[in-house]
């Protein structure tokens, strides 16, 4: 994505950007979704924007929060698993040996360097629920999110995305008799190596094969990264068209000015201490749970 050109915009009160002047982006940008609120906001946020042929990008957290899929891992103690991956396994060895080896991100590198001691406690969670192929990965396990979450809170990945596309898409043709494509994604990586497509992540839309775990991050270093992971998608797309889509929405969230990637961004909403986060701070700043991607009409 580097290598995009992005011009911005105002239009209809709402700002978008032109990606290689083939495709529009339009934030959709709400309040914070609080665990088992509607996530219907973010329909009526949209369908004002939406036209025809749109797609409609929406980001995996604000889903399962909506859902109520939270888990306080403060009630998680760690076992001597728990332990081995989080001070050896990923702080040690993944920090300083095998993270620069494989050339990861300096950003992960660096965070590695610095787990805190909750760390152990995120890899019983992830033992737990998803078990060990997706617990040696050594961050971003599972696709469980610790950004936008509550104190010691972290969500899991939403329940049946592929049913939740399906309902946002048909309540939106209900609402405006617009008809759209709706697309759940999860920034963890999709990978290529030759014409098979692999994810680490539990789920995927069928074209991308899942659950793979240290797996796939292990075999995605002699692959390259395509963009993030689509988990659900209401219309059947081409899956180069559909990743390209889903690249542009990705990017359009990373320059909101209040993106919160990782755990430790949400460190500058409790001066420090993301276990202070609350709901009420959560929701002192603007949220964009969704993008709106549409083809421009000079691509046409």
């Amino acid at each position: 994505m580097n290598q995009k050109q992005h011009n911005y915009h105002q239009s209809e009160n709402v700002e978008y950007s032109e990606v290689k002047s083939s495709l529009i982006t339009i934030p959709i940008k709400t309040d914070y979704i609080k665990p088992r609120e509607s996530y219907d906001i973010i329909i009526e946020t949209a369908v004002k924007f939406l036209k025809d042929d749109d797609f409609l990008v929406v980001s995996e957290t604000p889903l399962a929060i909506a859902q109520g899929r939270l888990v306080d891992e403060s009630e998680f103690i760690p076992s001597i698993s728990a332990y081995f991956l989080a001070e050896v396994w990923s702080k040690y060895l993944w920090g300083y040996i095998f993270g620069p080896l494989f050339r990861i991100k300096k950003r992960t590198i660096k965070n590695l360097r610095k787990l805190p001691p909750e760390a152990r406690s995120h890899k019983e969670v992830i033992l737990n629920y998803y078990g060990w192929k997706h617990a040696l990965k050594p961050a971003s396990e599972a696709g469980v999110d610790l950004s936008n979450a509550p104190g010691t809170f972290v969500s899991l990945l939403p329940h049946d995305p592929q049913v939740v596309s399906e309902e946002m898409e048909r309540k939106i043709f209900d609402r405006s008799g617009k008809r759209v494509t709706v697309m759940i994604i999860d920034t963890d990586a999709t990978y290529r190596i030759r014409e098979t497509m692999f994810t680490s992540l539990p789920i995927s839309i069928p074209e991308i094969k899942h659950d793979m775990g240290i797996f796939a991050y292990l075999l995605g270093r002699l692959g390259k990264i395509i963009g993030p992971t689509p988990l659900g998608i209401s219309k059947s797309h081409n899956i180069d068209n559909v990743i390209g889509i889903a690249l542009a929405a990705e990017e359009c969230q990373k320059n909101h000015e209040n993106s919160m990637e990782t755990v430790y961004d949400m460190q500058k909403l409790s001066e420090g201490d993301f276990n202070n986060i609350t709901v009420e701070i959560l929701g002192s700043i603007t949220h964009m749970p969704a993008v709106i991607v549409r083809k421009s009409i000079k691509s046409d």
